[in-house]
């Protein structure tokens, strides 16, 4: 699905089941949007949640190929119920920066993305 907001298009990630396991994942995204768009919305539901347990170097490595890319993209998700300080400081550190940002909702995340 493409959204356009402001002459930016935005692809949105939508499935039942999880799509982003690792590096090799995020670049398959990439691959099917980089002809349309470098923004894009994923679910935290199409995530491992294993991604989401730092230790495991997954997150950082999958969400460096987005950077490398130059891909912005929004992960909708309730994070509250992660209790990891170092997540919370992550995905504020990420936030931050504007290139990954781990928001609450569609809005929240056309928001984000349609910003320069």
């Amino acid at each position: 699905m493409n959204i356009q907001i402001n002459k930016e298009s935005i692809a949105e990630l939508i499935s039942d089941k999880i799509e982003l396991n690792n590096a090799q994942d995020a670049l398959d995204l990439i691959g099917k949007c980089v002809s349309k768009t470098n923004r894009l919305i994923i679910h935290e539901k199409n995530i491992n949640p294993y991604f989401f347990d730092l230790k495991t170097g997954v997150a950082g490595e999958t969400l460096q190929k987005f950077v490398n890319y130059y891909f912005r993209i929004a992960i909708i998700g309730d994070f509250s119920k992660y209790q990891s300080n170092i997540l919370k400081d992550f995905i504020y550190e990420s936030n931050k920066q504007g290139e990954i940002n781990f928001v609450q909702s569609l809005e929240e995340a056309k928001e984000k993305l349609s910003k320069q």
